[in-house]
């Protein structure tokens, strides 16, 4: 067993290594090396805690430590990047769930101690957290109390919600917004009643508070995210992960652990900046987001006029070879047609023909911040050509031909033009001021979002049907 000394130096390590970690996944070209920062942080944290002084059942750690590890080996190799956003949401539930789950038996062990010290026996034979409970004074007892609290609250709320964000993502639950009668009422009065619960706890009361709590706190959870539409699921996906952070801070109070109270107050920061980023890019409120309270339409959307007009790879590559410049933006279809290595190869052979090619990125392309970030580096697409919306929206009104890959929100402007719509008022990018705009897509279908884009009925857009990697593939020969 290893002394607190070093159990000590290892969490400062391991806390410098997760801030560098943070630090580096700003920059592409840094990314790679900041994930293998995490990975030997969370290494440390692990084995240092485990080894650490007052723990043990080594023979029920160990067997799970393992089984844990080989699932998630199995999971990651499983999952591929469309299924990342989901997989990402699931994970944000067992944070969720685990903090309930400590929370409980923190309480459990607080009403041991005190039941052991009222008959007079000894609490030593206790588990390392009851000696630490024994040695807390009234004020302190009360004080652990309430992080019991807001852990139950934050990580049955976290569980919940993260649930059904991956049921929104994975397409097992309907993405559009639905709520029960009386809406925010609801969740305000469940919210009162968590308080009245907490005040009960706080006052004496039985561990049955701590149930009916967790309970109250799951329908929050349930209903605040089902509130939310399926084009607004990249920043609940945010907001969970910073209210997974959260949850984790509070069990690290909770437990006097104090790499735990770091590494939740990382995540659980970053994670509420990330939403704030994402709530400016799709022009939401941050304090709606929290509440459940947008992703429904503000009344009767714009009639769209004129037809989808298609084009085949002909008619595209004849286009393409008299461009001088072209922007590509990608979505979450290229992602599931898994075809940017062919786009990655279109790009090559473009810019070798000497023409301009840069890749245009929202902020929430695709369900996952960074994701499309991520596919064109593993395709590797030249870093330095991979533009953000605000770098490149001022270059499509000279841009001589757009393609894109099946992207839907992020390109349509009824966000500008119809005030009615569910996106309006968001951050869009302005393909339609291009010459010529080519949108790769499987069908006329509306996309995850169930939003109509007036985009594919302009005169200058031209409809290229078909799986997003066969259709750049059929380029590839074409392109001069």
């Amino acid at each position: 067993m290893l002394s607190q000394g070093f159990v000590s130096a290892a969490s400062i390590a391991a806390s410098v290594l997760f801030i560098l970690s943070l630090g580096g996944l700003s920059n592409q070209e840094k990314a790679k090396r900041a994930v293998w920062y995490g990975i030997v942080g969370m290494a440390l944290a692990v084995f240092f805690t485990a080894f650490g002084p007052g723990i043990g059942h080594y023979w029920l750690m160990i067997p799970m430590i393992v089984i844990g590890g080989a699932i998630g080996v199995v999971v990651a190799k499983r999952v591929g990047m469309t299924e990342m956003p989901q997989l990402v949401a699931a994970l944000h539930s067992f944070v969720g769930l685990a903090a309930v789950f400590v929370a409980w038996g923190a309480d459990l062990e607080r009403r041991r101690v005190l039941a052991a010290q009222a008959a007079g026996e000894s609490t030593e034979a206790f588990s390392a957290f009851a000696g630490l409970v024994a040695t807390k004074t009234p004020a302190e007892l009360t004080f652990l109390q309430v992080e019991v609290v807001f852990a139950i609250f934050i990580g049955a709320v976290t569980f919940t919600g993260s649930v059904i964000a991956f049921g929104k993502l994975a397409g097992k639950v309907d993405g559009k917004p639905k709520k029960l009668p009386g809406g925010h009422a609801l969740n305000a009065g469940a919210v009162a009643l968590c308080l009245v619960l907490a005040v009960a706890y706080l006052s004496g009361a039985g561990f049955w508070t701590l149930l009916v709590l967790a309970a109250l706190s799951f329908f929050i959870g349930w209903h605040l995210i089902m509130g939310i539409g399926g084009a607004d699921m990249p920043v609940v996906v945010s907001m969970l992960n910073s209210y997974s952070g959260w949850a984790a801070a509070a069990i690290g109070f909770t437990l006097s652990n104090d790499l735990l109270i770091v590494t939740g107050a990382l995540v659980g920061s970053s994670g509420a900046i990330l939403s704030y980023i994402m709530c400016k890019a799709m022009n939401r409120n941050f304090v709606s987001v929290i509440l459940g309270g947008f992703g429904g339409t503000q009344g009767p959307a714009a009639e769209i006029e004129g037809e989808q007009v298609a084009t085949d790879a002909a008619g595209v590559a004849s286009a393409l070879n008299d461009a001088d410049s072209v922007i590509i933006v990608p979505g979450y279809g290229m992602a599931v047609a898994q075809a940017q290595n062919a786009v990655s190869e279109l790009v090559r052979k473009l810019r070798a023909a000497g023409k301009e090619v840069r890749f245009a990125i929202h902020p929430v392309a695709g369900r996952l911040p960074g994701h499309m970030n991520v596919l064109l580096a593993e395709a590797k697409v030249p870093y330095d050509i991979v533009m953000e919306m605000d770098e490149i929206n001022d270059d499509f009104a000279s841009t001589d031909a757009v393609i894109v890959i099946g992207s839907n929100d992020i390109v349509n402007p009824a966000a500008q033009e119809d005030p009615n719509s569910p996106i309006a008022g968001m951050p869009v990018l302005e393909v339609w001021k291009a010459k010529q705009v080519f949108v790769s897509k499987r069908g006329q279908g509306t996309g995850y979002s169930g939003i109509e884009n007036p985009l594919f009925f302009k005169d200058n857009t031209r409809m290229f049907y078909g799986d997003a990697r066969e259709s750049i593939d059929s380029l590839l020969s074409l392109i001069d």
